[in-house]
This record gives C-alpha cells, structure tokens and sequence, in this order.
C-alpha cells in the first residue's frame, strides 16, 4: 500500500515540512545536554558522576550522529546550505564524521533495504541470537574493543591529513578545529582531563549505544527480505529513559523513515500516529522499549 494515498495534501505538507526553529532546538539540546553532563561531572567529581557521565556522553555523541544523519537527508533544516553548514560543523565534526561520505553510503541502505544487498546488512543480518553471542558483542563494545578498531583508522587518516582526498581532508580538519577549541576550553577552565572523558565515552558507551540502536532498528524484524518497511524495520515509541540513554532525538521511529524518508526527524512521531489511525499499522506490533525489543531479538531458550 502506497503510504501517499492514505494522506491528504494537509496532512502530507505538515509531516514534510521543515522547521529551522525545532532543527535548531534538536541541536541545541543536544549540545545543553552534553555541557551539562561535563558540568555535572566538573562540579561534583566523584566516580559516580564520572562513571555516570561516560554513559551518558556516550549518548549524546550518539545525538551527534542523528544529526549528521537528518542533515545527510537533508530534511533537518529549510535549505541545503544550512544542512551542509550547520551539519558538517556542528553535528559531523564533534565526532569527526565525515558527512558526505556517510550520506552517499547512507543512500544505498535506503534503496536496498529488504534485499540482500543492504550495505548494512552485515549489522543485523545474523540475528536472533543467543544471549551469550549478544553478551560477547556488547562486552567488546563497553570494554573499548570495538571502539579501539575503529578509532585506529581516524588515528591512521589524521597522520596522513595531506595524503587523504580533498573531501575526507576537510572533515578532518574540521573536526581537528572543533577539538581544538574544546581544548583550549577545556585547559582554560582547568579540567582539562573533562577531554580524556569525551573519548573514553567515544570508545565505549558510544560504541554499545550505536550497536543497540542498529539492532533496534533492523535486527529480528518480521521479514528483513521484503522491501515493506512494515516488514523489514522496527520502530520503538520509546519511553523517556530509552529516549534519554539509547535513541536520542527521536530516532526510534525507524520505521517511518524509512516510509518517508523525506519527513523530518522532529515530524516521525506525528507521521506515526496518523498512519496508526488510518490503519497502516493493523498488523504490526511495537516493542514498547528497548528492553522489550531484546525479547524479540534474542533466541529463545525454549
């Protein structure tokens, strides 16, 4: 069923529109958020607030990536130079993501989702698993394991800055600028080591937070081989703790994203609801969190 025939012109205009006013309150939210949790763990130092604020930076780096993400689509902001701007300075370069890059391959998991080659695929295609498999996974994650294989190419890319491609250059240098700035804050305020934290967040929690959304999104969904997203991704109307920890900004709605791609974030949950009430979602059931969708993604013991 074409999702466009459902909706009227009203109702198609208000989930597609765009907002520079709720994009820039998702941005900087992200951003308050994130100074409060250095703060948080500059005024009240102990290993509670420490341990605390490494999951939840963790988080936020995640909220980055959502960013990176909309802007990427090109449907967070009005214009495309305020995407590509706003998107390649404040929400790519914190996290040294290289947006244009992400985006082309990003195109490519929306043209192919429900078919065999999905890029992605490799992310979610084994699963359900067992509980000790799915334990391995997110030990190597919240230990640095995985974090560490990663971070080992930004390391390699910024030793050879000159020898990259003008593209990857620039994100580079745009992510060495915004961290030289944090630096330099950092270092006036005297809590320099607030820095180390934001990478120890980078290797750990960030890593067990974007594993669980990849899961969340795919993984164990009725039928990841049919192009139907109703099939082949999940959406979780996470509650305000899932919200908070593991799907930042709204990005549970997954499956309406990948329905209309060209809804913004801010406008997935309104796009939910109406396809609810026009009975688009008869037949399918949603994890009312993140707890609830591990059920359905692990092996049962049985």
């Amino acid at each position: 069923m074409e999702v466009r025939t459902l909706l009227d012109e009203q109702e198609l205009a208000s989930i597609q529109s765009r907002s520079n006013l709720k994009a820039s309150a998702l941005v900087a939210l992200n951003y308050a958020l994130t100074a409060c949790i250095f703060a948080m763990m500059a005024l009240w130092t102990n290993p509670v607030t420490i341990i605390s604020g490494i999951i939840m930076l963790g988080s936020r780096q995640l909220g980055f990536g959502v960013l990176v993400h909309e802007c990427g689509h090109g449907t967070l902001f009005k214009s495309r130079r305020l995407n590509k701007m706003l998107g390649e300075w404040l929400a790519a370069a914190p996290t040294f993501n290289n947006m244009q890059a992400y985006s082309k391959a990003h195109i490519e998991h929306h043209r192919m989702a429900g078919t065999n080659q999905d890029p992605d695929l490799v992310n979610y295609r084994d699963y359900p698993i067992s509980t000790q498999r799915l334990r391995r996974k997110l030990l190597r994650d919240i230990t640095g394991r995985t974090g560490w294989r990663q971070t080992r190419g930004l390391v390699k890319s910024l030793l050879t800055l000159l020898a990259q491609k003008p593209e990857k250059r620039r994100s580079l240098v745009r992510g060495l600028v915004v961290h030289a700035i944090a630096i330099c804050f950092f270092t006036y305020l005297g809590f320099l080591w607030l820095y180390a934290v934001w990478w120890i967040a980078d290797l750990t929690t960030n890593k067990l937070f974007s594993r669980l959304r990849q899961v969340a999104e795919h993984a164990a969904v009725p039928d990841l081989y049919d192009t139907d997203p109703r099939k082949n991704t999940r959406t979780i109307p996470a509650n305000w703790f899932d919200q908070l920890i593991f799907c930042p900004l709204g990005v549970s709605y997954h499956m309406e994203h990948h329905i209309m791609a060209s809804v913004p974030i801010y406008n997935l949950p309104q796009l939910h609801q109406l396809l609810k009430e026009k009975g688009y979602y008869e037949d399918v059931s949603f994890p009312k969190s993140y707890l609830d969708m591990l059920d359905e993604v692990l092996l049962s013991k049985t």
